[in-house]
């Protein structure tokens, strides 16, 4: 049937108000929805919106405590710091481009400016609540879905400190099921502590403070296994910056604006890497190369800007370009003065940038050696379906769509590619098990095929600056052979590509298990307990599990790479991590993993 024409006239324009706009367009405010799986999901967003603008009065000297509570789906922030002023709250949690952020003598350092925040938050929540105490008189407002339904005014108790109260649920009619994690909202204010030296954030009993700011996030991202040298740390008022070696590949970062956590980095992470090498060269009287300096590398760096220029409105990469002009030669001062002040630092620092290079020299051969390969079997890249648009396209519209699926085999991918979407979805094709790479040398992805066409597909081979595709997914099947090699491919990204993992574009694509259905309804079912559930629904049903992707035919698949694909995020609580889980499962067959095996070991009962 042909789609009817509808006349493109007077009668066709709308007009939004800020809200309607805020709660139809919610990706272009807060980013992704998400259901509250992954750290970058929008319930975490809205939190963020509300912890900085409590930050932002710490940071302007008022209210060195944050409490934070959260009831079931609810949420509650309450600071004691200046307070809204009263005659303007309702405005300032509901009116676009309605606060203080725009004047810089109030706020000098802040992440809000945009004049959104927290009216994004009020939108998207099916209930907000927001109370102010100034000298001893408060104003109380309460909201739904951004539409005010009472206002109160009056004297305060005579106990009660000035500072703002905010509470909100997010909307489940925007966001559907979704479900709030501990670790990420842990993690989060981790990090506004280590950004905050003197600042408590109190959630749910634990208080969150850091007396050493980024040395102490380094420190805990680090845990037990000790870096090569003691953690460089300077700190000035608008610049702070540590960073230290271990023995891991790749260089990893932790980056931050105004207490915003710059996950895609930018301009102030490339120049603070700039300023590493220079300033170790100055101090070498050498003249090393950066992977050299770089490689093995562990920093972080938070500046404060006035007028900060991100990439986007949920602000994860600074593009600020006059940063470079100070940021580079302040690292590189600082760093100087460090290494002469501390000889045992910069003789282990030194030794390791020498071993980097001599490594490096000896890899030459062998990665000439690889392409000269790769080039005589085809121009193209082997077992890639490629698509138009990658991650890398610096105005790409749909980059953040940009997504390869890692296929088990050529069955797998042949139901992948009929159904794709071609402008943001490639697939590659692995033609077996991969390697286990847990404790090779980086020489084995240049000696090994499938890994170097693997890497150069990617674009990671000179770090992840170059990657091509936002959503890495692993996409295998749900038995033993399939979950050996989702775990070899996640060995290979953490053991060599640690930092692919560490900012989330590595994913694991769930696909359904089973299929129930009759002559009128299928459903599918992702485990056992909605297999159960639908079979009660559907009488006489007829139930196939799926063994694996290749089962599955295209038609039916294209819908779980489509809008409703369910992605679960592979996410790295910190580094220290990375080599205790790879030994422990991808080590040496031990007896403690035999013995997590036995316990966690499921058997289907008939």
């Amino acid at each position: 049937m042909a789609k009817q024409k509808v006349a493109y006239d007077e009668k066709a324009i709308q007009t939004l108000d800020a809200l309607e706009h805020i709660r139809l367009r919610t990706g272009m405010y807060i980013g992704r929805l998400g259901d509250g799986s992954h750290p970058q999901d929008g319930i975490y967003v809205m939190l963020k919106e509300v912890v900085d603008n409590s930050v932002d009065e710490f940071i302007m000297g008022e209210g060195r405590r944050v409490e934070i509570s959260r009831e079931g789906e609810t949420m509650s922030i309450r600071d004691f710091g200046r307070g809204i002023p009263l005659g303007k709250v309702v405005e300032c949690v509901s009116q676009i481009n309605t606060g203080g952020k725009y004047n810089d003598d109030v706020f000098q350092f802040s992440v809000g400016l945009n004049g959104v925040g927290t009216k994004a938050v009020n939108a998207l929540s099916s209930g907000f609540e927001v109370t102010s105490w100034r000298d001893k008189k408060f104003v109380r407002a309460d909201f739904e879905r951004g539409r005010l339904l009472k206002e109160k005014k009056g004297k305060a108790n005579a106990a009660e400190a000035n500072g703002t109260f905010i509470r909100f649920t997010p909307d489940p009619e925007i966001f559907g099921e979704y479900t709030w994690n501990e670790d990420f909202i842990a993690h989060r204010l981790r990090y506004y502590a280590y950004l905050n030296s003197g600042l408590s954030l109190a959630y749910n009993g634990k208080t969150y403070r850091s007396k050493n700011g980024l040395s102490d996030l380094l420190g805990d991202e680090i845990g037990e296994e000790p870096p090569l040298y003691d953690i460089v740390h300077c700190r000035e008022e608008k610049l702070e910056f540590a960073f230290t070696h271990g023995n891991a590949y790749g260089e990893t970062y932790f980056s931050f604006v105004n207490g915003q956590y710059t996950n895609d980095g930018g301009t102030h992470q490339s120049a603070f890497r700039e300023g590493v090498l220079k300033g170790v060269n100055e101090f070498a009287k050498k003249n090393f190369a950066g992977e050299d300096v770089r490689d093995g590398i562990v920093g972080a760096v938070s500046l404060k800007l006035q007028d900060p220029v991100f990439e986007s409105q949920t602000k994860n990469k600074l593009g600020s370009t006059d940063v470079r002009s100070w940021v580079v030669p302040a690292v590189k001062e600082q760093v100087v003065r460090w290494l002469h002040e501390n000889s045992d630092v910069a003789k282990s620092l030194l030794e390791k940038v020498s071993n980097n290079e001599r490594i490096r020299k000896e890899l030459a051969n062998i990665k000439k050696d690889a392409r000269e390969r790769a080039k005589k079997v085809a121009i193209r890249i082997p077992k890639l379906t490629d698509c138009k648009v990658h991650f890398d396209d610096a105005k790409g519209d749909r980059r953040d769509e940009s997504t390869i699926f890692l296929s088990e085999g050529d069955s797998a991918a042949g139901v992948i590619v009929p159904t794709r979407d071609v402008y943001t979805q490639a697939i590659f094709s692995l033609r077996g098990k991969p390697l286990n790479c847990h404790g090779l040398k980086r020489d084995a992805i240049y000696k090994n095929e499938e890994l170097y066409n693997l890497m150069r597909a990617l674009g990671i081979e000179d770090g992840i600056e170059g990657l091509r595709y936002n959503r890495v997914v692993l996409a295998t099947d749900a038995d033993v052979d399939g979950m050996h090699i989702r775990n070899l491919l996640l060995t290979f990204f953490l053991h060599y590509f640690e930092e692919l993992a560490l900012k989330g574009h590595v994913y694991i694509l769930e696909t359904p298990l089973f299929r129930v259905r009759d002559k009128k309804v299928t459903e599918y079912c992702y485990n056992e307990k909605e297999r159960d559930e639908a079979m009660a629904r559907i009488r006489s049903a007829e139930v196939t599990r799926f063994k694996g992707l290749g089962e599955i035919s295209p038609k039916e698949f294209g819908q779980f790479i489509g809008e409703g694909m369910r992605l679960l995020s592979v996410t790295v609580n910190s580094i220290s991590e990375v080599s205790k889980t790879l030994e422990f499962f991808m080590g040496k067959n031990t007896p403690a993993r035999r013995e997590f095996i036995i316990e966690n070991l499921l058997t289907d009962v008939a």
